[in-house]
């Protein structure tokens, strides 16, 4: 249980209000470029000023996504242009951390948007602290969730202009006890536990049919071709709902990858490499990485499905390492 002193001191601290942060740079094509570069972005919006033009924008657009990016300090954090203030938005955490609270670890971000922001514009950033919650116990183990809100300006001649916001919320704690040091589950537990069933709806139907046909379909669009997953009622290039579907061939390259370590979820094993695989067919998906040491695996390498069966209830893809 948390010390009253130390709940009392930063519920005190809620609603604090820290000063601007200057971009280094104005908003600008290279970076732009480089996002959707790295996203697999190719809206013209964002790359093409005759087309931004003819949409009625003086220059190229930025990503809305890209909001955060103008006011990041680099790989220095305190690094910022001059006038930039100095208060560190996140000095609640420094707060709860002597009272047995070390580890932190970022949980979720919102961005809100009232704009486009074009090619030229230079933004700074307001904080506010706007909750920190009470003590929770998660997965992770104990502590705070603390949540900062940024509102994001576009300096103008007229006035600055208000043009989104970011609530970042971050989790303070105790970590819990690591599973090696908790009782092992009986066997009996161990083996009734079962891999949690997907989600299935009228748009995602075929797609769980063809797996258990040992089957990797793919949506597309009978009107313009493109191909899309996850599945949709629409289509993401000429918005038509008339669609079908197409086999795979299940090879392709793998595009990213994590490896699950910790907090350690019955049935699983770990640890869990997930691949980001780009199939030759050119869409991507999310799927388990089989008969991998996650020390070789490599961006790029070549990868084929194999389906495989879980609890007699659902044929699942997965992706297996194969010679380029």
């Amino acid at each position: 249980m948390a010390d009253q002193a130390l709940i009392d001191e930063v519920q005190a601290m809620v609603g604090r209000e820290y000063g601007r942060v200057y971009a280094w740079d104005r908003v600008n094509a290279p970076m732009i470029r480089h996002w959707c570069e790295i996203m697999g972005i190719d809206n013209p919006l964002y790359t093409n000023p005759e087309f931004a033009r003819q949409q009625g924008y003086a220059d190229v657009v930025a990503p809305p996504g890209m909001l955060q990016v103008w006011g990041m300090g680099g790989l220095d954090q305190e690094n910022f242009p001059e006038g930039s203030s100095t208060e560190n938005n996140f000095e609640v955490l420094k707060v709860i951390e002597p009272h047995g609270y070390p580890a932190v670890v970022a949980v979720n971000s919102d961005l809100y948007f009232d704009r486009q922001i074009v090619a030229g514009e230079r933004l700074y950033f307001t904080s506010r602290l706007d909750s920190v919650s009470e003590e929770k116990t998660t997965p992770l183990g104990t502590g705070f969730f603390v949540t900062v809100l940024m509102t994001y300006f576009s300096q103008q001649d007229a006035g600055d202009e208000e043009v989104g916001r970011q609530l970042f919320r971050v989790f303070k704690f105790k970590p819990a006890q690591r599973p090696q040091e908790k009782p092992a589950a009986k066997p009996a537990e161990a083996k009734a536990m079962k891999r949690p069933l997907p989600g299935v709806s009228d748009d995602t139907r075929f797609f769980w049919e063809g797996c258990e046909a040992g089957k990797l379909l793919i949506q597309r669009c009978t009107d313009c071709q493109t191909l899309r997953h996850p599945p949709a009622p629409v289509c993401i290039k000429c918005h038509s709902f008339d669609w079908d579907s197409i086999e795979a061939s299940g090879k392709g390259q793998l595009y990213s990858f994590v490896v699950m370590h910790y907090p350690e979820v019955p049935p699983f094993d770990y640890p869990n490499p997930i691949g980001l695989i780009e199939l030759d067919e050119g869409v991507r998906l999310i799927a388990g990485l089989v008969g991998a040491d996650p020390a070789t695996l490599e961006i790029g390498q070549r990868v084929q499905v194999e389906f495989h069966r879980f609890d007699d209830q659902q044929n699942l893809p997965q992706f297996r390492v194969v010679a380029a």
